[in-house]
């Protein structure tokens, strides 16, 4: 079904289990923020969500080494330009995250989030248009571009459980991973 929005690409298995491993520990070993309703950490530049901007103070410094082996990949595969930004979010069940679409004047055509742990449903929706769900099993990469990225807002249900195929799944700890590229206020 998300083959029929123009820019949605979901690709399953990107990375192995043991690379999805190996990141969670990593990224566990890193502080997390508690300032949202669920834990975050930035990398490359802070995002100020309530302002829904960024600029030049903004910058955090170079991606840790674990995100700059996944940057490269995303750039070595062509699925975008190289990302500057990382924002690691940690969903434990019943968390998700309200439909919205990222910051357009803030980050670059092309947002790409990683899942970690968990899979869940993800609800899109557009103005017009009947709502779509696509899951995101764990180790899957999703590439929003075009329509997708532009036009369709995506977000998770505060739920514990989703029907994927007819079966309810409980959820787990999810933890997304999600690369940008950066457009700072001198730019625009």
């Amino acid at each position: 079904m998300h083959d029929e929005i123009d820019g949605l690409r979901l690709i399953d298995a990107w990375i192995s289990a043991d690379e999805a491993a190996a990141l969670l520990c990593a990224i566990d070993a890193e502080a997390w923020r508690a300032d949202l309703s669920r834990r975050v950490q930035h990398y490359g530049w802070r995002y100020d969500y309530k302002a829904r901007s960024i600029d030049a103070s903004m910058r955090l410094g170079p991606l840790p080494p674990w995100a700059e082996a996944l940057a490269d990949r995303v750039e070595r595969e062509g699925l975008s330009a190289r990302p500057e930004q990382v924002i690691v979010n940690e969903y434990e069940p019943g968390q998700g995250i309200a439909a919205h679409i990222d910051c357009v004047p803030c980050f670059g055509p092309v947002v790409l989030s990683l899942s970690l742990g968990s899979g869940c449903a993800m609800d899109l929706r557009r103005e017009g248009a009947a709502p779509r769900a696509i899951t995101l099993a764990p180790r899957s990469l999703l590439a929003l571009s075009g329509e997708a990225r532009l036009a369709w807002k995506h977000g998770i249900a505060a739920r514990k459980s989703d029907v994927i195929d007819g079966v309810r799944v409980a959820r787990g700890r999810r933890v997304s991973v999600t690369f940008r590229t950066v457009r700072i206020e001198s730019e625009r």
